[in-house]
């Protein structure tokens, strides 16, 4: 079968990557054409866009590049048409996918599959409309939007978590040693704080300054590390990093450095999960501008209590979010030090951990959704 599938940014590449590996296990006629990134060009198929092409996050660069958003939106539907995929799968980036389903929906009768599902049960709930409406089956890989999803009389499918897949086959192969990974490196014999600073330049921006203060009076007993994401040049991230506050960055190593990491701060996203699932500590560290006023729309607008995975899948606090105007250097530094040096308070967040991670269920979610897909796809040919 012809798979077209469509990712935003690195996680999605990766998540994509496993699952287009599950679907050659299981059809070994599969061909794929995709908006993606390396991971995806690595298992094969034909790479139509990098997702480098088309994340944009904020208003203010989107407004900016605007026409090239369309351009790619409109190059991409003629592609699909062009192409009469057996499904074209979108994974997670609500904003591009949600417009592509609308599309393909009116113009062709290929059906729409969605992988990590958009998440409207945080904000922008009435796009639940648009789902029932343009996906015909949706995979999520968050248990408790089951019953939302249920709520709106929208049934879907839980496959798992495929970052308990990554998480798992990582550790399963990997053997390198504290001394290894540090001498490969070029780091000290410190014990490491990992810096997960995000993944766009925003974020990057606004988070990474504050990282590095808060974390400064650490630097004599530890040594940071920070995570270089696949996107981002080591020029960017220069501009942020002064002299005051020793640090090294390692490009594509974030999971071998959570290997090694004893605590760790982090921006909200799919690194807080992944963080918890290394069992590393972690404060989730998130600055926004006008941080009163967001900090007022997330109580009064915002559908969950939460902004981290980890603590909406536990639904409780387990890990501490420093959100918008809670978001400062003293904050962090304060629960940095709790992290470090309180034993109970770390141990208590480790125990938390490992409940979250029975909620989560086993690794195989790749391979559960690409069973799944299969067999709806096969059943809808006979029909």
């Amino acid at each position: 079968m012809k798979y077209y599938l469509i990712v935003g940014e690195a996680s999605g590449d990766l998540h994509a990557s496993n699952l287009m590996k599950a679907l050659k296990e299981r059809d070994a006629q599969a061909e794929f054409r995709f908006f993606g990134g390396d991971l995806m060009r690595e298992v094969g198929g034909t790479l139509v866009k990098h997702y480098k092409e088309l994340a944009y996050m904020g208003f203010i660069p989107v407004l900016l590049h605007l026409r090239t958003i369309f351009k790619n939106m409109d190059f991409c539907k003629s592609d699909i048409l062009e192409w009469q995929p057996d499904v074209v799968i979108l994974v997670d980036y609500p904003g591009f996918n949600l417009k592509i389903a609308e599309f393909v929906k009116k113009h062709s009768k290929i059906p729409v599959y969605y992988y990590i599902s958009p998440k409207i049960w945080a904000w922008k709930e009435y796009r639940i409309k648009n789902i029932k409406r343009d996906v015909d089956e949706l995979f999520s890989i968050l248990p408790f939007e089951v019953d939302f999803f249920n709520g709106h009389e929208y049934p879907i499918h839980y496959v798992g978590n495929p970052c308990v897949d990554a998480v798992d086959a990582f550790q399963q192969s990997y053997t390198e040693t504290f001394e290894e990974f540090t001498a490969t490196n070029a780091l000290s014999q410190k014990p490491i704080i990992a810096l997960l600073a995000g993944s766009r330049k925003q974020e990057i921006k606004d988070n990474l300054p504050d990282m590095l203060e808060a974390a400064k009076p650490f630097v004599g007993e530890y040594q940071l590390v920070l995570a270089g994401a696949p996107s981002m040049d080591l020029d960017y991230y220069q501009q942020y990093i002064g002299a005051e506050v020793p640090v090294k960055i390692v490009f594509g190593q974030t999971y071998r450095l959570l290997a090694h990491a004893k605590a760790a701060l982090v921006t909200s996203g799919t690194a807080t999960l992944e963080t918890a699932l290394f069992r590393v500590p972690q404060v989730v560290c998130y600055y926004l501008a006008m941080g009163k006023v967001i900090s007022f729309l997330r109580k009064h607008i915002l559908k969950v209590k939460y902004i981290s995975l980890v603590n909406l899948v536990a639904n409780r606090e387990v890990v501490r979010e420093l959100v918008a105007d809670t978001m400062t250097v003293a904050n962090v530094r304060a629960e940095l030090d709790a992290l470090l040096n309180q034993t109970d308070y770390r141990n208590n967040m480790l125990q938390e951990y490992d409940r979250m991670i029975k909620i989560l269920g086993p690794a195989g979610a790749s391979h559960q959704a690409a069973s799944k897909m299969i067999e709806l796809l096969s059943v809808r040919k006979e029909k």
